[in-house]
Order: structure tokens, then sequence, then C-alpha cells
């Protein structure tokens, strides 16, 4: 591989490491980046009070719960329920169409910056699944759902990620220790701090080996948003029932 930083904007730096060229979604080149300027922090505080209501229906006894939008799963002890056959009309008391709509603006923007900054065309990506909310926090792990810390590649993980991104929607330091994103290169570590409204994003390969720090004390949020380039794993965009 030939290896280069490349300077994109003010808020910005790609990690790109150059690959044979593919035709459509598939990778031209591999790399991660984060930027500031995609989602604002008030955008990211509101996402955030979302997650905390669904979060609050149940969550997981361990130190890590989801809410997925899509599917509707919601971890509830040891293990995950359909929010919307499970709560049923309570679910308009919870979320609002204007959250809904948020989620979805939110989520094409980050589709578009993946697209502008590895040279992909927008309409042949994907929303994929996993798509979803994460809180973590110290409480000990329960089940291997808790265990968020360990290494892995994405696309070994979730066969059908092509890109994977990340919108925090806390802060590291003052909402929470520990948690940082960390990028196991073999020349050394690449760590992320969370921010609200960051968005880091890479292609899933094995160029991008991972772990995420436990988180020591408060609590983290964040959103994973993922994207395949085959239309036969496309999700929807969640809508309220």
């Amino acid at each position: 591989f030939q290896t280069r930083w490349m300077k994109l904007d003010t808020a910005v730096d790609l990690h790109i490491l150059l690959l044979v060229s593919l035709p459509g979604c598939t990778p031209q080149r591999c790399g991660r980046a984060v930027t500031d300027s995609v989602v604002t922090r008030e955008e990211a505080q509101v996402l955030r009070r979302l997650a905390e209501r669904g979060l609050a229906l149940a969550g997981s006894e361990g130190g890590a719960s989801i809410l997925d939008l899509h599917s509707g799963a919601l971890s509830m002890g040891k293990q995950f329920v359909n929010i919307y056959r499970y709560f049923g009309d309570q679910i308009g008391d919870v979320f609002t169409q204007e959250d809904f709509q948020l989620y979805r603006d939110v989520r094409g923007r980050i589709q578009a910056v993946i697209a502008e900054t590895f040279g992909l065309d927008p309409t042949l990506m994907y929303l994929t699944k996993p798509t979803f909310f994460s809180r973590i926090n110290s409480t000990a792990a329960k089940t291997q759902h808790d265990e968020y810390w360990h290494p892995h590649i994405d696309k070994v993980t979730y066969g059908s990620f092509d890109y994977t991104s990340l919108l925090y929607l806390s802060d590291y330091g003052s909402d929470f220790s520990g948690g940082r994103f960390v990028f196991m290169d073999q020349n050394g570590n690449r760590t992320v701090e969370p921010r609200a409204g960051r968005v880091s994003f890479f292609s899933s390969g094995s160029e991008n080996l991972h772990r995420v720090e436990k988180v020591t004390w408060g609590t983290r949020y964040a959103i994973t948003v993922s994207f395949t380039c085959d239309p036969a794993h496309a999700i929807s965009d969640p809508a309220l029932p």
C-alpha cells in the first residue's frame, strides 16, 4: 500500500491507503476521516435527548445499551425487544416526527460527506444494518453484547458494511472518561476523542482495525451509521408507525 495524509479542509483529515481502482461504490481508496463541520453541537444535543428518551424505556443490565430506530431493537436486561411492538402507541409520546426528520437529515449529510471524501456516487451507497444509537457507561458487562471494547474489523463483524461512520453525541472528558475510538495501525494507534457533533468515518475493511476504550465514568452516547454498496442489504430510513 501507498499511504499518505490528505488535507481536505480545516475540519477534516483523511488517512488514505490507495488501492486498485474498482467501479461503483466499492472504494477506489480506503481511509478514514474526522470532521466537526457536518453536524452542529445543537443537533447532536437534540439527537442525544432522543436517545436518552428511547433508552430510558429499558436498557441493558450491563454497560452497553443500543437503540435501533430502523429495526426497533432496544436493549432490555440481557436481551432485546422491539420498541414498536413492545410499547405500541406509547412510542408517539417518546419520539416526534421532528426527531425522525432530523435523524434522516443528519444521515443524509453523513452519506454525502463520505461520498465526497471517497469520490463515490452517493446514489450507489445504501444505508445498512445495524445502524443504531449506543449508550455506554462503566457498569460491568453482563453478556457478550456488553463487551464493546474488543478489537475488530467491521467488514468481518458485519459483512454488509463498506463504510462506517460514528456521530458522537457527548464529550470526552466532561461527559465521560475512557470511551475513545482507537484505530490500531501497525505503526501505532491513532485515537479519536468523541465530541458532540463530531463525525468519524472510514472504510470498513482490514485497513481500519479498531477498538473502543472502556468507559471508566460517566455516559458516552453515539450513533453508528453504516453504509453498503450492495442494494440487497439496504435498509430504509426509520419512520414512526
